[in-house]
């Protein structure tokens, strides 16, 4: 046999290849394309939703440092009259709520939506609907906070919102519900990212990224998605207390009546403190993959890193108490997170070593990403040093409330957070369009920002140590404060106009600039794999061996280009990405990504609306909304959920087939459900937290009350345990393709459920508990609404999984909803033993 090619045969083969090659590519062009005219706003591609998300945050990061320029001129000289009080406090409440939820959190939440399909490897995080409502929900609620002040009903309490002032309506008025519930429309939005974060990190990485091999910008974002769900929740439950106490006059925080206002500084610094991490760890994120790219070299102590990363969010949540060291706390307390803030210098101080050590270790390339991400450091490091002075109790004592603490804490977020973010923009800018962002420009902003920074607040420092307290809108002459307050406002403006001058850089016209070449700094991360002219992110899936392909696979790019890996077609029309293990990275199933839908943007407007009429107390508008909101979800669930696959298998590539469905503990959808209810059971947790907190600082906790008593809660704590034992057996019933025996199941499930509602709602009923009147009777209620509320959910999941059984949709093969479902039983099962238990038999054991 001859080893000589035919020339013929082989240019007939080339054509094939690349027809089949260009048909290939015409098909996925189709099934991702972003849709034209007002349909765009539909749009669920991560690239879309990662850039209006950029967007939306930089646009209300501007409207939040004009704020602050207008608090700068307020306060640069003695008795200034340029805004008065009330406009002051509502510029300054705003301000600060603004940049910590509008933009401190969401532009991470940007990055990682963008950026982060393409480092994993994949084509799509898995469920981009509800990314797009989670935008939606976020834009909607951060224009009605924000847009407040123009009417001249912004929140004007503080960003802390500390009650009794914030309670008080004579005193406050409608700002703070805007604040309260304009805020928690928005936590939804954050609590959505952090599910899809985690469970597209965990399940849907290329085929052999094993954990130890995953980018470290994934290790930081799966950590702070996970400090989001239980950060988050004590805040929305925080929430809760504060708006029934506007609005009904419940009393949590009226000591008249039994309540304590330290319970809502417990719940808001449980999250605020977090918060300071969840924000810092994505800029390290970023860090991690920018110092590697500059130094030419992998990143030294890979392990070490990630170790101090998890090591950092664990002791977060440990520090909260240092905000509270003047309070009267006993001193033991003040010991142990005393110490805990300090311990927490530690691992920060080992991620900081890592970065340099790579420096040192490779060779250096300068450029604007490296330069804004080393001053970030600087400034970083400075803020870390007076955060360990305030972590000593009588230093605190001493700086609390002064302006001491505003140069601490902008030091620490504006110099680990604003600064990272514009070195990462700088960074990834040519994956939004193609161009890189001026270099000449980029440096001029650094030194306007970098220096308009120290000029502005290292002089704080002086200002609080001389006895300037925080939030007063002016202050007499001859007090010391006088030239540091000019010079903070003058190194205010000095540092907006860094801001200026990188917006000019982003907003101007490149039509004429030359596009930048693929992969402009030669990182090795397969993120630089992705097109931006290009929605389907990866031609095809490559399976990883290294950390750092790109630069030790050389061949990689042509190979998944070429559409030589895995799905590099859309033979059936449907988005479709890799779903593998969350240890080893192994393929497992081919999973079916929704695709663009007006639904998201629906719930998103209707939600929105609801919450927005309660605030105006318009009840018959909020439950109109609320209605819509709910047969709205209840389509995009039906149509976007679980649906039957034509087909068993798919070839993939490579002589590799797999399956189109799974069910249960595989699946995406049973993660996605399990992290949900993590962060809805840390919510849970919270309520309780504040029950025992009321049992600890009263002699007699309820008041001589007997109610609810043991008898109905008892009862109810039975019949939701007879309920989940049936949803139990229910699921192995169905697999065992007994139909008709899992629908009565199902019924009889449901029909307990209704009554074990019944009869938790019974005993604070019967037993007259007026939640007005003392703080008990409002616990209880607030608890045992809770966990019916939750009820409520798991009878519309019963009906749903009964509806999908007589529908034919869910079946003893396909029946990934009710695994869902039984395993959302398992947690409003757990809500419900806590619940009962202890409003039944705790008071009567204590």
């Amino acid at each position: 046999m001859s080893d000589v090619l035919d020339p013929a045969t082989e240019t007939r083969a080339d054509t094939d290849d690349l027809e089949r090659r260009r048909a290939q590519e015409k098909r996925l062009r189709e099934v991702w394309a972003t849709p034209g005219g007002w349909r765009y706003w539909t749009s669920v591609n991560n690239t879309d939703i990662g850039v209006w998300y950029a967007s939306a945050a930089f646009l209300f990061m501007l409207f939040a440092g004009v704020l602050a320029l207008l608090v700068r001129t307020q306060l640069a000289v003695p008795d200034n009259d340029f805004l008065s009080a009330d406009l002051f406090n509502q510029a300054f409440t705003l301000h600060g709520t603004v940049m910590m939820f509008l933009f401190a959190v969401p532009i991470f939440e940007s990055f990682a939506i963008f950026v982060l399909p393409g480092m994993l490897g994949t084509r799509e995080l898995p469920f981009p609907r509800l990314s797009a409502f989670g935008f939606w929900s976020f834009a909607i609620g951060g224009v009605f906070v924000c847009g407040s002040i123009l009417f001249n009903a912004a929140p004007s309490a503080g960003w802390f919102m500390y009650p009794p002032l914030a309670t008080n309506k004579e005193q406050i008025g409608i700002g703070a519900d805007i604040w309260l519930l304009g805020l928690s429309f928005i936590e939804v939005a954050s609590l959505a990212a952090a599910v899809e974060l985690i469970v597209g990190i965990m399940k849907f990485r290329a085929p052999g990224m094993r954990v130890n091999m995953m980018p470290l910008f994934a290790w930081y974002l799966l950590i702070v998605a996970g400090m989001i769900l239980f950060a988050f929740p004590p805040l929305i439950a925080g929430d809760l207390l504060f708006e029934l106490q506007r609005l009904f006059d419940w009393p949590f925080f009226d000591p008249a009546r039994g309540g304590d206002p330290l319970l809502w500084q417990h719940l808001f610094w449980i999250f605020g403190h977090p918060e300071v991490y969840i924000v810092f760890l994505p800029a390290i994120a970023l860090m991690a993959m920018i110092v590697p790219t500059f130094a030419q070299r992998p990143i030294v102590g890979y392990s070490w890193i990630v170790l101090a990363a998890v090591g950092t969010g664990f002791l977060s949540f440990g520090l909260w108490v240092h905000h509270m060291f003047t309070t009267g706390l006993p001193a033991i307390s003040l010991a142990f997170f005393s110490a805990a803030s300090e311990a927490v210098a530690i691992p920060t101080g080992v991620q900081i070593f890592v970065f340099i050590a790579t420096l040192l270790a490779g060779r250096v390339i300068f450029s604007v990403p490296m330069l804004f991400g080393a001053g970030g450091l600087v400034i970083f490091v400075i803020g870390g040093l007076t955060g360990v002075m305030v972590a000593i109790a009588p230093f605190d004592w001493q700086a609390h409330d002064t302006y001491f603490i505003v140069a601490h804490l902008h030091y620490v977020l504006i110099g680990g957070m604003l600064f990272p973010i514009v070195a990462g923009l700088y960074y990834y800018f040519p994956l939004i369009s193609g161009k890189l962002l001026s270099d000449r420009l980029g440096k001029i902003a650094f030194w306007l920002m970098f220096t308009g920074f120290n000029i502005g607040f290292f002089p704080m420092h002086l200002t609080g140590l001389r006895g300037m307290p925080r939030r007063v809108f002016t202050y007499p002459p001859d007090m010391g404060f006088d030239w540091l307050n000019l010079v903070s406002t003058i190194g205010a403006f000095v540092f907006a106009s860094g801001i200026l001058v990188i917006v000019v850089d982003v907003v101007w016209p490149r039509k004429k600039q030359p596009k930048a070449p693929i992969n402009p700094w030669d990182a090795g991360t397969l993120e630089w794999l992705t097109a931006p002219d290009e929605n389907w992110g990866m031609r095809s899936i490559p399976e990883i061996r290294t950390r750092y392909p790109l630069w030790q696979e050389k061949t990689l790019r042509r190979e998944v280009d070429e559409g030589r890996w895995y799905l590099p077609d859309a033979e059936e029309g449907h988005r479709e990405a890799l779903m593998t293990s969350v240890l080893d990275g192994e393929a497992q199933e081919v999973f079916r990504v929704p695709g663009v839908s007006v639904l998201p943007i629906l719930c998103a407007v209707f939600l929105g609306g609801a919450f927005i009429a309660m605030t105006f107390e318009a009840w018959w508008t909020t439950l109109v909304c609320s209605v819509i909101f709910f047969g709205f979800l209840m389509a995009w669930i039906w149509i976007g959920t679980a649906q039957i696959p034509e087909k068993e298998k798919k070839d993939i590539g490579r002589g590799v087939s797999l399956p189109l469905y799974v069910s249960g503990q595989p699946s995406a959808g049973w993660w996605a459900m399990f992290i949900t209810m993590v962060g809805d059971g840390t919510a849970f947790a919270s309520l309780m937290f504040g029950y025992f907190f009321y049992w600890t600082i009263h002699a007699d906790f309820t008041a001589g009350s007997e109610a609810p008593g043991a008898f109905w809660p008892l009862t109810s704590l039975a019949l939701f345990l007879a309920a989940w034992a049936l949803m139990a057996v229910s699921k192995r019933v169905n697999t065992s393709g007994r139909t008709t025996l899992f629908r009565l199941l199902l019924m009889a499930s449901l029909a307990l459920t209704v009554a074990a509602s019944l009869a938790g709602l019974a005993g604070p009923w019967f037993g007259g508990m007026d939640p007005t009147m003392h703080i008990y009777p409002a616990i209880v209620w607030v608890i045992v609404a809770w966990t019916i509320a939750h009820a409520a959910v798991g009878v519309v999941m019963q009906a749903f999984c009964l509806v999908a059984s007589y529908a034919g949709r869910l079946t003893a093969r396909y029946d990934k909803d009710i695994h869902n479902v039984v395993l959302y039983w398992h947690f409003l099962m757990v809500t419900a033993a806590v619940t009962f238990a202890v409003i039944g038999l705790f008071p009567r054991m204590v």
